[in-house]
């Protein structure tokens, strides 16, 4: 339940009309959700082997630095705080604007979704910073409401709903070359990549896992499991009703679907699911980064403020720090898609570079027993690697501008570092580095 309490977001909400905009088949969009949980299943045993050899916290940043470079390592939570923590809370606002739009019956444009995105992330900065927390009980209701949503989604399409004619759909382009589809493909894994983003939270738990060598993959093994089977449920439902065609146009599949099910009453239940879960999930989130700006602030390698509390014991100004920039990437970029591109180009660089650290881990220890291994290894590192040098590399190649955006950001890191670095040297920042 925590592996799938991780991963089960927004994403799958809304995801499956960008995977239908990359591949335009049935047999394509099912195959890039199975992929992408693969991958995500060697990402979270990869991670669960560096929590079980690294337990500071910190998470990438520690693993980056102690295998890697300090310089790597700040790229790493420079990127966080800029790029991968502040874009992805900006993503998740649009996905909440739009579906509480359609809760209301308001045809909103893309605007309108930025501003009511921003004023949601505006609210929970606020509350979040002043200390008042979900405690477990509201974050376990809303698992349960998200849960209960896919399940109504999914039993209901399939019952309720027409599948969608054929008669008038577009063919695919036959002449498409090999080329052309290798690189739709890897397009299409950027937006399950982000669905299926949370197997990390595995190497917050693994300590306290009862006999982690054994339990810990077993439960990596069957939550991510059962988020590919569910996630595979909600495409083929959305596919299956909808058609690859119309599914590609609809940035709302679950309103939509439920709708042809039940009417607007269905689309409005499940748009306030939707809405609920993802300001639940998005609330959450905002606490995980902070922990990455402590430890670099405890290097002298960022702002000191970013470490300090306030008397709610929370890390405010590092909340709302975060809150802002996010508030700035929605309004900016506005366009879902944008955003997506923007987060995944430089996060799968950084996953990449955490699963190298496995590799320099074990040959400096060797012989280390107490720790976690990862099943199939070096093979399913070299996979997971190579899958998130595919992704790096189609968007790059379709999606060059916002790439591009994305990577000169991480870039303007470097001069940072050692502006920090110097600091250190000289007295003026922490003793540490």
């Amino acid at each position: 339940m925590i592996v799938m309490g991780g991963i089960i977001g927004a994403g799958i909400f809304t995801n499956p009309y960008v995977v239908a905009q990359q591949v335009h088949t049935p047999l394509l969009i099912l195959g890039a959700w199975a992929v992408g949980g693969l991958i995500a299943l060697a990402g979270g045993f990869i991670y669960a082997e560096l929590s079980s050899q690294v337990t500071v916290s910190g998470g990438q940043y520690v693993y980056i630095r102690e295998a890697m470079h300090p310089l790597i390592a700040f790229l790493y939570g420079w990127s966080l705080l800029f790029v991968i923590q502040t874009g992805g809370m900006a993503a998740v606002a649009l996905i909440f604007a739009n579906h509480f739009f359609q809760l209301i019956g308001v045809q909103a444009n893309e605007f309108s979704a930025a501003l009511l995105g921003s004023a949601a992330l505006v609210l929970l900065t606020i509350i979040n910073c002043i200390g008042v927390r979900a405690g477990t009980v509201t974050q376990n209701i809303l698992m349960i409401l998200k849960l209960l949503a896919i399940a109504l989604l999914v039993v209901l399409g399939l019952l309720l709903a027409s599948p969608a004619s054929t008669a008038n759909v577009t063919p695919v382009q036959a002449s498409a070359t090999t080329w052309e589809m290798l690189i739709a493909f890897g397009a299409a894994l950027i937006p399950t990549q982000f669905a299926y983003g949370g197997w990390q939270t595995a190497c917050f738990v693994a300590g306290e896992v009862r006999e982690p060598r054994k339990n810990l993959p077993r439960g990596l093994l069957l939550g991510v499991l059962g988020v590919i089977i569910v996630y595979l449920s909600v495409n083929y439902v959305c596919v299956r009703v909808l058609g690859a065609e119309m599914l590609a146009q609809t940035k709302t599949p679950a309103t939509a679907v439920m709708a042809l099910a039940l009417g607007s009453k269905g689309a409005r239940f499940i748009a306030a699911g939707i809405a609920i879960s993802t300001i639940g999930f998005l609330s959450q989130s905002m606490l995980t980064a902070p922990r990455v700006y402590f430890a670099m602030a405890e290097d002298g390698l960022f702002f000191k403020q970013l470490a300090s509390l306030n008397r709610a014991r929370v890390p405010a100004f590092a909340i709302a720090l975060q809150g802002g920039l996010a508030v700035l990437i929605a309004m900016v970029a506005s366009k879902y898609e944008q955003i997506l591109n923007y987060v995944v180009s430089v996060d799968v660089v950084f996953f990449a570079l955490s699963a190298a650290c496995v590799f320099v881990f074990r040959k400096r220890s060797p012989s280390m027993t107490d720790v976690f291994r990862i099943p199939g290894h070096p093979f399913t590192t070299l996979f997971f690697i190579g899958a998130c040098a595919v992704i790096t590399f189609s968007l790059l190649y379709k999606f060059p501008l916002n790439s591009g955006i994305s990577f000169g950001i991480m870039l303007l890191g470097v001069p940072a570092y050692f502006v920090w670095a110097l600091r250190v040297r000289t007295g003026s920042g922490s003793d540490r580095i």
